[in-house]
This record gives structure tokens, sequence and C-alpha cells, in this order.
């Protein structure tokens, strides 16, 4: 059984300190006791009132969803704001949404695994509580404490010198629009257009730039709209030696990248 991550004692926290209230000005305001608030604020008390939830949904202007379900501190100052001026629904980017994720006795977030054989069903399953509780799962060291992680296979050689088959450990961008040009991510498509690894660029609201690390692939563009999930590489992890290139090698590298290049150097 999948356990639901709930953020309301963080958030209403974040939220507090956003607008720089002490605990004693924020109790007097939704006339709670400092007591409960600690209490709530710290996680003490598991399951908040309805009452109170209306109470700190109608002072902050958040909707109770969001309260509970969205870590209100990974969505950035930026939209931050647009979800406090009502956009809570949708938001530039990405539409805010629980994203599925599994737990470990001690409630810490595992990393799942996407098999090869597990991507079709991942493009419909990708927010299905029960299908993510399915895929194989991991507890890995050394990850941020913040941030959730997944893991997926590559293929092909578009992201040498990355070996083919490699396992990519990514963390989930809740908002893909705050990225940096030529970030390396796994992007999640729509239809039957497979997982892509890729340096990511965003050019418009409705454009991005996908990039191969290996120069023999061009680079080419996807519509927003077809975007399920964008995962920014975190680290990798392979069985492929890695071998020093000979003379050969180097000069098949060179003319590979001359030749991506050849359409650009002609105009």
């Amino acid at each position: 059984m999948t356990n639901t991550k709930i953020f309301f004692h963080s958030n209403i926290r974040y939220l507090r300190e956003r607008k720089r209230m002490s605990q004693e000005e924020l109790s007097l305001q939704l006339n709670l006791s400092r007591n409960k608030l600690q209490a709530l604020e710290s996680g003490k008390t598991i399951n908040p009132s309805a009452a109170d939830m209306v109470g700190f949904s109608e002072y902050f202007k958040v909707s109770i969803d969001s309260l509970l379900k969205v870590d209100l501190t990974k969505l950035g100052e930026l939209k931050l704001k647009e979800l406090l001026a009502g956009n809570d629904v949708y938001m530039t980017g990405s539409k805010i949404r629980v994203l599925s994720i599994t737990v470990d006795k001690n409630n810490k977030e595992n990393t799942e695994y996407v098999p090869v054989k597990a991507k079709a069903g991942y493009r419909t399953g990708y927010n299905d509580p029960e299908f993510i509780a399915s895929l194989p799962k991991f507890s890995l060291p050394n990850l941020p404490r913040s941030g959730t992680f997944r893991m997926f296979p590559t293929s092909g050689d578009s992201m040498l010198p990355i070996p083919e088959n490699s396992d990519v450990i990514a963390q989930y961008v809740q908002d893909w629009k705050s990225l940096k040009p030529d970030t390396p991510c796994i992007v999640i498509l729509k239809g039957d257009q497979d997982f892509v690894f890729k340096m990511v660029t965003v050019l418009s609201d409705t454009e991005v730039l996908l990039k191969s690390l290996n120069p023999n692939y061009a680079p080419y563009t996807v519509a927003g709209g077809d975007i399920l999930e964008v995962w920014k590489y975190y680290k990798h992890q392979t069985g492929t030696l890695p071998q020093a290139e000979t003379g050969l090698q180097e000069l098949k590298t060179l003319i590979m990248g001359l030749s991506a290049r050849l359409p650009t150097i002609q105009q």
C-alpha cells in the first residue's frame, strides 16, 4: 500500500516564516493557542481538524489540497507568488499535482526504478499511486534529503560519452520552465514517443529544444504540451569501464562533430 506524503505542517511553517511572522502573531490572527500552532507546525498533531485547515487556507489564500499535498518550499518564489495570487489549478510550465511516491518504514522517500518493460505503462500510470507502488524501489544513500528521485535506464548512443544501458538517477522538476539552458534531463513525452535523455532548453511557453551530447545527433524541438514529466539529471551508474580513445576514435569523433556542424557552417 502506498503512503501519501503530507506537507501540511511544513507548509504552514514555511508560509508563516515567509510572511516574517512569529508563532505568537499568527496564533492571534487565527485564534489559536501558541502551543497548538507549535504542535501543528512540528507535525505532532498528525490529523489537523477541518476547521484548522480551513482557517490556514483562508488566511494564506492557498487551497487545502495544496496545503496538504504540494511541497510549497520547492515551488520557487515566482511560482509561489502565482499560487498566492489565486492561480492554484494551473501554473505556467506544469500543472501542480500530487506526485505519486512510495516511502519506507521510516517515512523516507524511496527511489523508484522504471525498467524498460514498464516504459509504455509509465506514460499512463505515472500519476497512479498503485502503478508507482508496483515499480521496483530502492533506498539509495547520499541523495539530497529534499527532492524526489527516480531511476531510468538509457538506451542508444545519443548521450555518449555516458554509456548505453546506464541507469540515470534524476530529480523531479515541478516547473520545467525554471530550468537553465542545456540542463541534462530525462523527458517523459506523450503518446508513442520514447523517454529521452537530452540537454533541455526551454525556448518559449510552447517549445522546448532537446539536444544530445553526441554531436552525431541533430537537436530538435518538442511542444510543451507533449511533455508529461521532466527529471533533472543527478548522477548515473554503469557497468561499462571507461576506455581511453585511440587516435582513430579521436579522429572519428572530430569528423562526426564537423559533419553535424556543416549545415550551420554552409549557411
